[in-house]
This record gives structure tokens, sequence and C-alpha cells, in this order.
């Protein structure tokens, strides 16, 4: 999984008909900080997720498939989760000297 920040939304007068009910958007991999690690690209939208969430991205085509239920979506990334909030433990340094 890719912790990504949404960047937008795609729209298009003419898809794909496989891509009928789902929404496309841009997504920016980003660390836990929030700060930009790497290229923007698309996501199939399985969580109704907008522009500035930051959501957990899965870049593989059997998990889309199993997600969406069609084998024939042409992508490979799928937002799978909506980050509600994050935590993270970072191990105290051993002071002994």
């Amino acid at each position: 999984m890719i912790l990504c920040k949404v960047t937008g939304s795609i729209v298009s007068t003419k898809k794909d008909p496989n891509f009928q009910g789902f929404k496309i958007m841009s997504v920016t991999p980003v660390r836990p900080d929030g700060s930009t690690v790497g290229k923007p690209f698309l996501a199939i939208d399985a969580t109704s997720s907008g522009k500035g969430d930051t959501v957990l991205v899965i870049k593989d085509g059997g998990s889309l498939q199993m997600i969406t239920g069609s084998k024939k979506i042409p992508e490979n990334a799928i937002i799978a989760a909506v980050v509600d909030n994050l935590e993270i433990d970072i191990p105290e340094a051993n002071n002994e000297q």
C-alpha cells in the first residue's frame, strides 16, 4: 500500500465503458509528515475520497479486480482506504552511555 494525497479528480466526456461507475483520481505519494515523495499517478476510487484526502492506494491489478469485482478495468491502482488519523511510534534512542 502507498500513502498518498488526492490532488484532483479526472473528468472526461468519453471514456472506456469499463470505467463506468468509477471515479478516477489523481494521487501523489507522500511521507507520513505529508511531504511529497513521488510523482502523481491515476487511481480508481473505491472510497468516495475527495481532493486533499490522505488515502491508501494499492498498485496491483489483482487487488483492483477483487475490490471492484471486474477484470475488465484497464488500470492497476485503486484507492482502498481514506486515512482519518495517522499515528507513528518512533522508538526512542537509547541514551545509556
